[in-house]
């Protein structure tokens, strides 16, 4: 009887374990997921509709003065979101990490909610309350001052920028006070010895020392404030700001020009390779905030009197970010003419009963939504866990490769993503435009890397002599995966699930080019209603989601902690 030489017996049993098997199912749906549509965007960019090389989608989408100054308004735009997200967040974490100011807890979970609130829903609240004639600050103004005409218009570059800040600064915040949570007292204390005052302290020892991380958070707004198209939809367009993702939006009307929205999107995609390396080796950098990566001792300043002046100030943030927007909704949504005020005999619940009971398409919208977003978690969390394992643990073959394609979306803005998909998916051989399945495909590959990113760190935190003990008992991969590294993990995974259906209810980038009649989601809807003017059933619409997702935050909270959702991997 022959007896096959051990490198024989080693591939057979590697070939017949199941996990081989399952993760190398799960990297094949990772290229067809990632690869196939960013490839195929690639492709379409460099060739005509009849499928013949060419540069004329280059030619045509980059030779025009108007798309070229498109593509100079998001800069523009992306620079100042960036200037005033980091007026936001930056003293907000300062005060909560650094200081005796009190309330901090508040202010935390304000920054929260403002993270939570989708960012058409904000914009469409900033129109109830800005808008140039009928807005009611506006309005309030006109009846207090006696005068003809309110001073704010949010139909301006700058309005667009300040709404577009208000729901991107939270990541300014999470980055920098993650840093500062790390940077020890010590340091601050030999300062001080040496005669440095406290705010000398805080501009020459503190901000230096997490300077890479605000500069890193700093380059995530920029690119999220260039790609983001539902902000800029409901006010760059009546305001006839030209906006880069307007402009790529332009190309999908009658006539259909995907391979010129294709060529147009390369220069964005570019950019953002660079930015998110360059953001990489800064972060790459912040090792030397502390020598542990633990942090010493953290006592806060005492500010003294500028305590209050900084209370002050988180709390006009909370009120411009959450309070008034939620205000100015709920109001809205039991208005029968939102226009008409505050009066008793303007109030009904007519908006709640008509998108519960009437109004098929904003029901089916909600149940769209909820439905989408917590397929999307769980596939993203299945995957990540399963993935984040293989490649830590090296089970796959190229497991860097894999972890990097894994994590190649983050790289991709979603609008430019969706034109990929578009390309790969609506037309033979899936034909999957205007279905369901579609938008989740698209919101797993967009919001696979938080998953992956997180269960990467919890498998790297795991001693593997756990799995190796389960091993000898003759436990395979698939059972040290679901008995002991998940379990393990739940609290990471939990997390990872209730902040992807977060992100999934406000995701309007990648979803506009792919729904149909049957499946939009709300941020869809929103657009629709917002054309149509009514902002009534609009406003009870995100009314209901809004409780949808704070439920859904408020059981992350009680079971993967206050701060699951800050929590960075």
């Amino acid at each position: 009887m022959a007896l096959h030489p051990p490198a024989d017996r080693m591939a057979a049993r590697r070939f017949g374990d199941p996990a081989v098997w399952l993760f190398g199912v799960l990297i094949a749906v990772l290229v067809l997921l990632v690869a196939n549509p960013i490839l195929r965007l690639v492709w379409d960019s460099f060739h005509t509709a009849d499928g013949a090389w060419s540069l004329q989608s280059y030619a045509q989408a980059l030779g025009r003065s108007r798309n070229l100054q498109a593509l100079l308004n998001s800069l523009y735009l992306g620079a100042a979101v960036t200037a005033i997200a980091l007026a936001l967040g930056v003293p907000l974490a300062l005060a909560v990490s650094r200081t005796n100011m009190p309330g901090r807890g508040f202010t935390h979970l304000s920054v929260l909610a403002a993270f939570v609130m989708p960012n058409f829903l904000g914009a469409i609240a900033w129109i109830l309350l800005a808008g140039p004639n009928a807005g009611w600050l506006n309005r309030l103004v006109v009846e207090l001052a006696g005068v003809q005409k309110g001073p704010f218009n949010i139909f301006s570059f700058w309005g667009l920028a300040f709404v577009i800040a208000l729901y991107t600064y939270p990541l300014i915040y999470v980055f920098t006070k993650s840093a500062l949570d790390l940077v020890s007292t010590e340091l601050e204390d030999a300062a001080s010895i040496h005669g440095a005052g406290k705010f000398q302290t805080m501009a020459r020892v503190t901000l230096p020392l997490v300077l890479p991380s605000i500069i890193g958070a700093a380059i995530l707004i920029f690119l999220e404030a260039i790609a983001l198209y539902g902000t800029p939809a409901l006010i760059a367009i009546p305001a006839r700001i030209n906006l880069a993702t307007t402009q790529i939006v332009s190309f999908f009307q009658y006539p259909l020009q995907v391979e010129q929205a294709a060529a147009f999107s390369m220069p964005i995609l570019l950019l953002t390779i660079v930015m998110l390396m360059l953001q990489r080796r800064l972060l790459a950098r912040r090792g030397y905030v502390s020598v542990s990566g633990k942090g010493g001792e953290r006592r806060p300043f005492d500010i003294g009197a500028w305590k209050w002046l900084l209370l002050a100030y988180s709390g006009l943030v909370a009120l411009l970010s959450v309070v008034m927007p939620l205000a100015i909704l709920i109001l809205a949504s039991f208005s029968k003419a939102w226009g008409k005020g505050l009066a008793l005999d303007n109030l009904t619940l007519a908006n709640f009963y008509g998108i519960f009971f009437e109004q098929l398409t904003v029901r089916s919208a909600l149940l769209n939504t909820v439905l989408y977003s917590g397929a999307t978690a769980l596939i993203c969390v299945g995957m990540g866990i399963c993935i984040a394992y293989a490649t830590q643990r090296r089970i796959t073959p190229f497991p860097v490769l894999v972890q990097f394609l894994a994590l190649a979306p983050v790289a991709v803005p979603g609008l430019i993503l969706a034109i990929g998909l578009y390309a790969a998916y609506a037309g033979p051989p899936f034909s999957l435009y205007g279905m369901g399945v579609l938008i989740v495909i698209a919101f797993t590959t967009r919001f696979l890397p938080i998953s992956v990113a997180a269960s990467s760190a919890g498998v790297r935190a795991l001693n593997p002599e756990l799995e190796e003990a389960v091993r000898i008992l003759g436990g395979g991969r698939i059972t040290v995966l679901t008995r002991v590294v998940a379990p393990l993990l739940k609290k990471t995974l939990v997390g990872a699930f209730i902040l992807v259906f977060v992100i999934c209810t406000k995701e309007l980038s990648t979803a506009v080019f792919l729904t149909g009649p049957g499946s939009r989601v709300v941020s869809v809807l929103t657009l629709d209603l917002s054309e149509q003017g009514n902002y009534e059933t609009l406003a009870a619409m995100g009314v209901v989601l809004v409780l949808i997702v704070t439920v859904v935050v408020a059981i992350g909270m009680k079971l993967a902690g206050r701060d699951f959702m800050l929590r960075r991997g």
